[in-house]
């Protein structure tokens, strides 16, 4: 929902979490990552801005990574695979608290795709992916009809 105010409509949301990308401990960067509204938000750039958009329950996986430094200033690297084309992979980039963060999100996710009833459907059509398969020994992939 929006609201007017002067001609501008601005968005009424609660955001549930937000945090810039960290150099060191410091949070001095123009890449913002904000959680709110069944959304993730990356809004990025100076002179040049960009805001890319995803929505939760297309997020398939969540990866953490924390290298030493990371560890040493207390940040770290969430990587997010999505169904989305535009942004397959998202990385939310030596951000505080992440493993809470991951934690957070993962539930979040959860949480969109009961409310939308979209559980289990990322693995629809999974078996047209699978590779042919040699089972009787004559040198041809036989194919995964086992009739």
């Amino acid at each position: 929902m929006g609201k007017a105010e002067n001609g501008e409509i601005r968005e009424v949301t609660a955001n549930i979490w937000e945090d810039r990308k960290h150099h060191l401990w410091f949070p001095l960067s123009f890449t913002k990552y904000t959680v709110g509204n069944g959304r993730l938000y990356v809004n990025s750039g100076f002179l040049s801005s960009r805001e890319d958009e995803c929505l939760l329950y297309r997020i398939t996986d969540i990866t953490l990574y924390r290298s030493l430094p990371q560890r040493i200033f207390g940040t770290g690297t969430i990587e997010l695979h999505t169904k989305d084309r535009s942004t397959p992979v998202i990385r939310l980039e030596n951000i505080a608290k992440s493993a809470e963060v991951k934690r957070v999100l993962s539930d979040l996710i959860e949480r969109e795709r009961e409310e939308k009833h979209v559980v289990g459907r990322d693995m629809y059509g999974a078996i047209s992916h699978i590779d042919p398969v040699e089972f009787d020994g004559d040198g041809d992939m036989d194919d995964h009809n086992f009739n």
